[in-house]
C-alpha cells in the first residue's frame, strides 16, 4: 500500500515493511512523507499481527535527508518552522520510538540528515559497506532541531554528532559501526537477504516478550518506573517457552 505522501507499507508473514518511496529524490523526506510515516507507525503499533518492522528506502539509497525543494514554503517563518519540526518530523519520530514492535533499518547508499534521524529511531541497523552517513545541514545555514539532535547524538555518539553538525563530516559505515550505531555491516549484495533473515528470526520469537522488552528499555532510557514488571508470569508465552524448552521442542508463539 502506497500512502499519499510517498511511504509504502506492506505486511507479510508477521513482518511489515515500511519503504521511504521517493527514489527520484534519493528518498528525501517531504512533509507529506513525515506525516505518512507517523500514520504508518501508529497503525503498526495497533496491529497485533506485526512482529517485526523493516524500514528501507526505495531503490539504491536509504534517505538523502529532507526535501529541500519545499523548504522555502515554510522554513522562513518561525511559527511554520516550529510546526514542521514539532508536528511533522517529531510526530513521526515519536511514533517510531513509541512503537513496541522491533524495528530494523536496512541502510544502503546515502543516509543523511533525516535519514540518520529515522535510522536512529530504529532498534537494529544493518548497512551496506559502501553506505554513507552525515547531517551536513550547516551548509544549508540551519541547525538540527533540539529533540532530533538529542535522538541522533544518543544513537551515533556525541563526538560523531558534533562532527556531523559542526564540520559537516560524512562518515563511512565502518566508522558508524565502530561507534555502535550499526549492528552489522555487510556487502551490498548480502544486505537485503540478511535483513529479511533477521526480521524472520525476530518474528519467530515471542512477540509479547519483544514488546515488553521495548517498553522496559524505553522506560530505563527515560528514567521512568516500569509498571507491573512481573505481570507476564501467567502468560501463554511465558509458559509455552519454558514448557517447550523442557520438552525439547520448538515453542509455538
Amino acid at each position: 500500500m502506497l500512502l499519499c505522501g510517498g511511504i509504502s507499507v506492506q505486511s507479510q508473514d508477521h513482518i511489515t515493511t515500511v519503504v521511504l518511496n521517493s527514489p527520484d529524490k534519493l528518498n528525501a523526506m517531504s512533509r507529506a512523507m513525515w506525516r505518512d510515516l507517523k500514520t504508518a507507525f501508529e497503525a503498526i503499533q495497533a496491529d497485533s499481527n506485526t512482529r517485526c518492522v523493516l524500514v528501507r528506502g526505495a531503490g539504491s539509497h536509504f534517505c538523502a535527508g529532507g526535501d529541500i525543494a519545499e523548504y522555502p514554503d515554510f522554513r522562513f517563518s518561525e511559527a511554520a518552522l516550529r510546526g514542521f519540526h514539532e508536528d511533522d518530523v517529531w510526530g513521526a519520530l515519536a511514533a517510531m520510538l513509541a512503537c513496541d514492535v522491533p524495528v530494523v533499518a536496512q541502510i544502503q547508499g546515502v543516509c543523511m540528515g533525516a535519514g540518520v534521524e529515522i535510522a536512529s529511531a530504529c532498534d537494529l541497523r544493518l548497512a551496506a559497506v559502501d553506505s554513507k552517513f552525515g547531517a551536513p545541514i550547516a551548509r544549508l545555514g540551519f541547525p538540527m532541531a533540539a529533540r532530533e539532535a538529542a535522538l541522533v547524538s544518543g544513537a551515533v555518539g556525541e563526538m560523531t554528532a558534533r562532527a556531523m553538525l559542526l564540520a559537516a563530516e560524512v562518515f563511512p559505515a565502518s566508522h558508524m559501526a565502530a561507534q555502535g550505531f550499526l549492528t552489522h555491516v555487510l556487502p551490498q549484495a548480502e544486505l537485503e537477504t540478511a535483513c529479511l533473515a533477521l526480521a524472520h528470526r525476530i518474528s519467530g520469537l515471542a512477540p509479547r516478550a519483544a514488546r515488553l522488552n521495548k517498553q522496559t528499555l524505553r522506560a530505563l532510557k527515560n528514567g521512568a518506573d516500569i509498571e507491573n514488571p512481573y505481570g507476564y508470569a501467567a502468560s501463554f508465552e511465558h509458559q509455552e517457552g519454558i514448557t517447550a524448552f523442557i520438552a525439547k521442542r520448538k515453542p509455538l508463539f
